[in-house]
């Protein structure tokens, strides 16, 4: 095996010929190790580590989600940043929180979920505040994840799958009751607020919408 650092910085580091029992192996060996996101893209390999502000905002998206569907009496499975991959595509990443939800009751209960039977989750969380080096939505598309929320420190994109290739759009498929506006006021509502006033102002606007 040879692996060849092609960019170090404080926080990311990008390999080139790491074989697909390598990545599988650091993936174990990082499991019970937080604080280390891979991606792996046919023999290459991005170890990023995430900065304070990066898991701020992956936090009270995921805090977003979890009270948006909590409102509207919706069930989800909730599986953090679990690892996705799989061997035939030789592809996988680590979300920043992704959920089922549509799909939910067809993985209820499930901790050993194969994508290659088992429908990959709804909705994947991206904050991508320092840039992949990898093309991480290629691999969600390639993965079948239906959904993508991409935050980069100031804008949301709202990704939704059609076909193999995501078209960004104003409003949540998953959770249409969010648009990529109220979205990215909740997050910047941290300069007037503290979380939980956030997601009580947020949980009274979603009332009013339904």
């Amino acid at each position: 095996m040879v692996t060849t650092p092609i960019l170090t910085q404080q926080e990311k580091v990008l390999l080139q010929g790491v074989s697909w029992s390598t990545y599988q192996g650091l993936v174990y060996d990082l499991a019970e190790k937080p604080g280390k996101r891979l991606t792996y893209d046919h023999q290459w390999l991005e170890i990023m580590t995430p900065l304070p502000e990066h898991e701020a905002n992956k936090r009270l998206l995921g805090r977003i989600v979890e009270a948006t569907t909590e409102e509207l009496g919706l069930e989800i499975y909730s599986l953090g940043s679990t690892t996705w991959s799989r061997e035939d595509l030789q592809r996988g990443l680590e979300p920043d929180e992704c959920y089922y939800i549509t799909s939910e009751a067809q993985v209820r209960g499930k901790t050993d979920i194969d994508l290659t039977i088992d429908p990959p989750p709804d909705l994947a969380i991206e904050i991508d505040i320092t840039s992949s080096s990898l093309n991480r939505l290629e691999i969600y598309a390639s993965l079948g994840i239906k959904e993508v929320w991409r935050f980069d420190g100031e804008s949301l994109f709202v990704y939704v799958l059609k076909g193999d290739h995501y078209e960004t759009g104003a409003q949540s498929t998953v959770l249409p009751v969010l648009n990529t506006e109220k979205l990215l006021e909740t997050l910047k509502g941290r300069d007037r607020l503290g979380e939980n006033a956030l997601i009580r102002e947020l949980r009274r606007w979603i009332n009013q919408q339904v």
